[in-house]
Order: C-alpha cells, then structure tokens, then sequence
C-alpha cells in the first residue's frame, strides 16, 4: 500500500461509530421510558410478596394469634424494600424480627425473608476489589481476571451466616418433635450456605462484568482518538501532496509563460514552445491532483490509471526543469526499482521541493544536480546547485533564515516519518544543498 492510500480507509470508521452510538443511546432513553420508575419496580415484588404471606396468615392462624402473627410478619418482609441499598441494616432488622417470633414462639412462612436477606448482603455489602492481571491493558480481559470481595464484604457474609446457622438450631431444638433435630438442621444450614454461595456469585460476576465494560469503554476511547489521529494525518498528508503539486507545478508554469511572454516577438518558435510546455506542466499538475485526491473515493479510477511517482519519473523533473530554465542532472546508483512505493514517492517529492526552492529564489544560469544513492538499508539523496550568491532569505530552510511555510516543514516530515534525516544549508564554495538519508530498516522491499 502507498503512502497516500494507507490513510483515507482509517478516516470512515469515525461517522459510522457515531451512528452507532446514537442509536444506542435512543434506544436505552426509549427503553426507560417505558420501564416503570426505579422506586415503584423496587417496591412492587415487597408488597406483592407482603400481601399473600398476609393472607396465608390470615387463613391459618387463629384470631388470637392473628394481630402478632399480622405484625411479625410484616416485620419480616417489609424491610425487604431497602435490601439493596443497606443489606446490613435490612438483615439486622429481619434478625431481629426473627428473634422476636422465636420468643413468640410463633412458626411463620414469611421466615424465608431472613434468605433473601442474607443474598443481599452477600451480593451487595461492600464493594469490589478489582484484581487485575499483570499485564492489565484494554485487551486483556479474560476468564482469568480475577473479582474478588473484600475484607468487610467476606466478614459481613461469614457474620450473617453464623447468625442464621445459630438461628436455625434454636429453631430446630424448639419446634422439633422427639429430638429428630439433625435432619432438619442440616438441610436448613445447607440452605444457608447456598444461598450466601449464590451471592457472592452474583457479586462476583457483576464486578466482573463492570471491569469488562470499563475496559471496553477505554478501548472505544482509544479508537477514537486513533481515529481522531488518523483523520489529523490524513489531512496532514493531503496537505503536503497539495503543496508539492501546487508549488512545483506553478513555478514552472509561471516560469514558462514570462518567458513565452518575453518571446513572442523575436522568437515566436520559443514562445509557442513554451507556452506548449506550460501546457503540458499543467496537464500534469492536474493528473497529480486527481491521482492524489481520487484516492480518497473508492469509484475513483485514476489512481490506478496514474502510479504514484517515484525514482523512475525523476527523469521527466528534471526535463521540466530545463525547461522551465534551471538546467538539473539526475544521477542515481544502485537498484531503485527494489524500493518500496513509498520510499520512492517520498524521494521524488523531496528532490521536487528541494528544485522548486532553487529555480524560485536561485538566479538565472544556476545548474542544480541530483544524486541519488541505494542501498540494501537506507537511502541517501543529495540535491545542490552552484548558486553563486548569498544564502536566500526564504525557501531553502537555513538555520536562522526559515520563513513560515510549508516547504522545508514537509520536507522534515517526510524524511522522519521513515527514520531519516535531513540538512539543508550553503555549500563552503558556494552554492546550497540539501542532504537527506532515509532509512530502509523493517521496510519491506519491492518484489522485483
């Protein structure tokens, strides 16, 4: 894949998952619109569940009994309401409640609340103490991370276990005939245990869950900002094509109409030659153009009609140079066509900025010379001219004499983004030059 064509795919993603984000949060606000409010769904089930232990009460107690019975076992349901929010306080109520009944000496369906109760505090009481692995990252959640309660959390489940175990042994001595008390005994503290073992489950896997939806959410942040980055350089690399098309193109083409312009009269063959040549420059700042910007669409041909340039078309640069007035030599040794595409589109725009600076501020009967040099592991080009005057204000980039632009800040982008480097400054016997080395390692090479 060439440089301009790895970027523009990454920058789509972004609207779609937007989309997708606002359907989803449509969805959940209509979903909650049709939910009944969070205070009726938690009280519903209580006072349905209140209502029949009631009327069972009410349909086998006797009329003596039926007040304390009445009021023993709403104590025992009714804190059943608030178990989510204070399990402790809620269990200690239903505790208490029990206790009362066992001196009532009062047996009564609605015992099972102290159950219920006991769930939630080994589902609810405390909060979680994530256990991540060692290598903790946005993708490494799996069945091997660890959720784990902590120290108050297995004390207050232990606690309340050995509460109802004490409890079911008073009851069991108590309402038991003929001493027969182990049975039950036993099946009413394996129901204990269950129960507390399913709720430390439950705790258990809604921590779980909440350290995957944690992780799930870093990771879509993370996505976003790559996207983010991806769109950013996106932008960054359609901006430096422009300007290297832009640029070099008009310079010649301005070049080549002045001096159309200046021949018409005596030399009207170098008038029409030129402005033929002005032409052609502009044709192919066009075919550039398209090339760089149809790969953005996907229906777009041109891209494939026109390759990016490379080493190959220096050639024809260097031709147009000439032409334009700025006699350039192009010498390349080594085996160019081994190297990747984008190496080689990186080379082309490097020696097309660094002409285009020499033929706008060097002046007339400048030669320009191009070396290029390859190698299995880098790449090095050497750009100069023999400009005798001084080192130009603007354009070439010498230390000092930098004017906002972006010529030589595309230049430094180019070159870093494969590991390079990059010097630009006066020649000791006059002249500029522009010295880049652009590495080859982990770059895979072109088949041959």
């Amino acid at each position: 894949m060439t440089e301009a064509a790895a970027g523009p795919g990454r920058a789509h993603p972004g609207p779609r998952r937007e989309t997708a984000r606002r359907a989803g949060t449509a969805l959940r606000r209509r979903i909650e619109q049709l939910q009944l409010p969070s205070p009726v769904r938690e009280s519903l089930p209580t006072a349905l569940l209140l209502s029949l232990l009631l009327l069972h009460v009410a349909a086998t107690h006797a009329p003596r009994e039926l007040p304390v019975a009445a009021a023993l076992t709403t104590a025992l349901v009714l804190p059943l309401r608030w178990r989510r929010r204070a399990p402790r306080a809620v269990f200690a109520a239903v505790a208490a409640a029990a206790g009362v009944q066992w001196l009532v000496g009062i047996q009564l369906p609605a015992d099972a609340a102290l159950l219920v109760a006991l769930y939630a505090v080994a589902s609810h009481a405390g909060r979680p103490d994530r256990v991540r692995p060692d290598t903790a990252g946005p993708d490494t959640a799996g069945p091997d991370t660890a959720v784990r309660l902590d120290t108050a959390a297995r004390r207050d489940t232990l606690l309340a276990c050995a509460v109802l175990t004490g409890g079911a042994l008073l009851a069991c001595l108590r309402w038991t005939t003929g001493g027969a008390f182990q049975a039950p005994f036993l099946a009413l503290t394996a129901t204990v245990v269950a129960t507390a073992t399913l709720g430390t489950n439950a705790r258990t896997g809604r921590a779980y869950l909440a350290v995957l939806a944690e992780r799930a959410a870093r990771l879509e942040q993370q996505q976003d900002q790559q996207a983010r980055l991806a769109v950013a350089e996106e932008r960054t690399r359609i901006a430096r094509e422009v300007h290297d098309i832009v640029t070099h193109n008009l310079s010649v083409m301005v070049a080549l109409t002045d001096a159309a312009v200046h021949a018409r009269h005596h030399s009207p063959d170098k008038a029409t030659a030129a402005m033929l040549r002005a032409a052609e420059t502009g044709r192919q700042a066009l075919t550039d153009m398209r090339r760089s910007l149809g790969l953005l669409r996907t229906d777009e041909p041109d891209a494939q009609r026109h390759p990016l340039p490379g080493i190959a078309e220096l050639a024809d640069l260097a031709d147009r140079m000439r032409a334009a007035g700025l006699p350039t030599r192009v010498d390349v040794r080594g085996e160019p066509a081994r190297l990747p595409a984008t190496v080689q589109l990186t080379v082309h725009r490097l020696v097309q900025e660094a002409l285009t600076n020499t033929f706008k501020h060097a002046p007339a009967g400048t030669r320009a010379e191009v070396r290029i040099r390859c190698t299995a592991t880098a790449v090095t080009v050497d750009v100069t001219d023999d400009n005798p005057g001084p080192p130009p204000s603007s354009g070439h980039g010498a230390p000092g004499h930098e004017t906002p632009g972006h010529g030589i800040a595309g230049m430094r982008e180019r070159v870093a983004a494969h590991g390079g480097t990059l010097r630009a400054g006066p020649l000791p016997g006059g002249g500029w030059a522009v010295r880049v080395r652009l590495r080859l390692d982990g770059v895979p090479a072109a088949s041959a």
